[in-house]
């Protein structure tokens, strides 16, 4: 299992370990268990603080180790990361997008880290000169951390909503800008969710608030000028494993409010120009049942499961939208999943798949007619991006492949011509005719075919001998379609083939793809990847053993349960945040997201099946005194999703527990949450430490990089 390792360069296996998280066991009871957890102490009972200082000393210790291990490969980490910076353009910028009187866009100045949000007076053009609305760069001064997630301008354009998170706990502090001055209004709302939504008087601002267990549970008002501790109450979610959102539907005639989990949702509405008005219910809650709506024209248009998983699309009267009166307009399919809708003055556009593969569909109201846009490649990934207005002719598009940059386009729904408006620069230079792109499907356990999507270099071989670094997912009904990645380049030009996964879990193929990778067939998920690994192996795509595995969050979950399913399968596996310590995760319903995840995992203390279902498989749980690949994995002291002691707990288990003598290395950001460190240069060192993590399990250090074609590791 070891890695090649050279002798220049190579990591400094004489590092001191950190010491072994040991402290008193917390013993618990469940369904007639008697279960030990040695290090359950890792978690801070001031969670979401963390103050206890063992807790942050054993975390800087594992740091400290992480940093000493990789010493030696700082030249390797230096050059991948100019590499990676090498290839994001300096100073980019956006597309303007038409909203009203302007154009709105963004860019980057030479070197900055953040955005600068702006705007231009249509008249002008969108060349004309930009007016600064939000400098994200003056926001993130003497800050560690900085995510920007709302840039929302008010109806009239005189104002400007916007939200920042400065820890990367998610718990986004709302403020309000007047556009004319460039001043920030006393009105300052913390603990949201930070997505607000104006109410088009100009006036009225609504949030999601975040409970004590950072759960979006309520929906707040708040009238400008106005102390926050008097905003109103609009609505609150009795059930803690719903989580509350809103949104202004697109023709900005109604506020939707939207309450649900993973199987269950319903709608309320509220008219935009009345915002004290009392919440409607679009079609009240029906376990199993979930359901989205936007408006135009007195119709809710409303895509819902409730006869088929697949979805159909269905149409109702503002005044009685109960599901009674819901009308069939595109019923639905076995073979076509609609996932989104987006509705304009003339025409709508439904997102579905088919066969794995995404497609946007456009139909007109005027006489129904429809068709599906082309799109060049067999396997990419494609959404609508940046459609602003009501009344517009195009439909604008951001599409990329494995190979095909990230490219926006603008559609014209009559014509059905598409303009380039944008292909993201690689300044260092890109050559898309180097590589190629296969798509290819696994036989698993039970004889279902897996998706997987392949990209090389052309002159990479095939013939068992090339490194492989296989990407995978699988929960929630999250799609994984196949993107660029400038990163990404820096593997497949050393000789990597990368591989994309689509197991059971996910919903490429499907709700009933969902269906079959959660709750009881949730092993499918490891299987389905394990498969792949196999099937890429025998179709001389690499070698069983000389293939790295890689996925965050869920994803970290597939990996974690993979390498204990099949550690000789992999010689390195990498784990970003990695939600490993499920069972106990879930047996916990103070967590935030816990009650929530119920309908995806089960509910282990209320069945014991499930219990026994999720112990079976949960990684923490399931660590075994074997031999382990190489292990890379990450953690985020402010994570409110996957919390720091997952990933914390697990490594010390490992580290006590295997056999082997392979790198075990745990980084755990003490500043940043579940997406690493904000800034899009800092997040590249990050990647370059991976990187060379990678390319030391491979041998790949550099004294070897130039000679790998003529002759491979191991």
């Amino acid at each position: 299992m070891t890695g090649h390792i050279g002798t220049m360069n190579a990591p400094n296996r004489k590092a001191p370990h950190p010491p072994i998280a040991a402290r008193r066991p917390v013993i618990s009871h469940h369904h007639g268990d008697s279960r030990t957890d040695d290090y359950a102490w890792l978690r801070d009972p001031s969670y979401p603080e963390v103050r206890d200082a063992a807790i942050l000393d054993y975390l800087k210790a594992e740091n400290a180790y992480r940093e000493a291990v990789m010493a030696p490969l700082s030249e390797l980490r230096e050059q991948l990361f100019q590499e990676l910076k090498g290839r994001l353009k300096d100073d980019d910028c956006g597309v303007p997008m038409k909203r009203g009187p302007w154009f709105y866009s963004w860019r980057f100045e030479p070197g900055a880290q953040y955005r600068i949000h702006f705007r231009i007076p249509f008249d002008e053009g969108p060349d004309g000169a930009p007016r600064t609305i939000l400098d994200e760069p003056a926001l993130a001064e003497r800050l560690d951390y900085l995510r920007v997630r709302a840039v929302e301008t008010s109806p009239d354009h005189s104002l400007l909503a916007y939200s920042v998170d400065t820890d990367g706990s998610e718990r986004f502090a709302v403020r309000v800008r007047d556009l004319a001055s460039g001043e920030d209004l006393p009105d300052a709302i913390p603990n949201t969710s930070g997505e607000p939504v104006w109410a088009t008087d100009n006036r009225t601002l609504f949030y999601v608030r975040l409970d004590a267990q950072l759960r979006p549970s309520s929906l707040w008002r708040h009238r400008l000028g106005t102390p926050v501790e008097g905003d109103v109450e609009v609505y609150r979610e009795p059930d803690p494993g719903f989580g509350v959102s809103v949104g202004l539907g697109a023709d900005e005639r109604y506020l939707f409010i939207r309450t649900g989990d993973h199987e269950t949702s319903e709608v309320r509405f509220v008219p935009a120009g009345a915002p004290e008005t009392e919440p409607r219910l679009i079609g009240t809650r029906r376990t199993g049942r979930l359901y989205e709506a936007e408006h135009r024209d007195g119709i809710f248009w409303i895509l819902t499961d409730d006869t088929h998983p697949n979805r159909r699309l269905v149409a109702a009267p503002v005044e009685n939208p109960d599901a009674d009166n819901w009308q069939e307009k595109i019923p639905p399919s076995d073979s076509v999943y609609l996932t989104g809708l987006a509705v304009f003055r003339d025409w709508m556009l439904i997102e579905e798949r088919e066969a794995g593969v995404k497609h946007l569909r456009i139909r007109h109201f005027a006489d129904s007619a429809e068709h599906r846009i082309a799109f060049p490649e067999p396997a990419y990934a494609v959404h609508p991006a940046g459609n602003a207005e009501f009344d517009q002719a195009h439909l604008r598009i951001a599409y990329q492949s494995l190979i095909t940059p990230p490219t926006v386009w603008d559609y014209d729904v009559v014509r059905r011509e598409r303009t380039v408006r944008k292909v993201q620069e690689i300044p260092s230079g890109y050559d898309p005719s180097l590589y190629v792109s296969e798509r290819d499907m696994a036989s698993s356990h039970d004889g279902v075919l897996v998706p997987v999507t392949i990209v090389r270099r052309r002159d990479t071989p095939r013939d068992g001998s090339a490194p492989l670094y296989l990407y995978a997912y699988g929960s929630y009904g999250m799609n994984m379609d196949p993107g660029f990645s400038t990163a990404r380049l820096s593997l497949l030009d050393r000789g990597f083939v990368f591989a994309l996964a689509n197991p059971r879990g996910g919903s490429e193929l499907g709700k009933s793809w969902y269906e079959a990778g959660k709750l009881a067939h949730k092993e499918n998920t490891f299987r389905d990847t394990i498969a792949v690994a196999r099937h890429l192996a025998a179709s001389d795509y690499a070698r069983e053993g000389n293939m790295a595995l890689a996925g965050g969050s869920a994803g970290g979950l597939t990996v974690g349960a993979a390498v204990n399913m099949a550690p000789d399968l992999f010689r390195v596996a990498a784990a970003h945040v990695p939600f490993v310590d499920v069972l106990n995760t879930m047996l916990d319903d103070t967590l935030w997201l816990t009650p929530g995840e119920y309908p995806e995992w089960g509910n282990p203390s209320e069945s014991e099946a499930a219990y026994r279902r999720i112990e079976a498989y949960s990684p923490y749980d399931n660590v075994e005194p074997k031999a382990y690949p190489h292990l890379f994995v990450t953690g985020g002291l402010s994570d409110p999703r996957v919390t720091y002691w997952e990933p914390a707990k697990w490594v010390a288990k490992l580290r006590a527990t295997k056999t082997d003598d392979n790198l075990l290395l745990l980084r755990m950001n003490m500043g940043a949450g579940h997406g690493g460190k904000s800034g899009r240069y800092e997040a590249l060192h990050e990647v370059a430490e991976e990187y060379a993590f990678m390319m030391m399990a491979f041998g790949l250090l550099p004294e070897s990089e130039s000679s790998f074609r003529a002759k491979a590791p191991g």
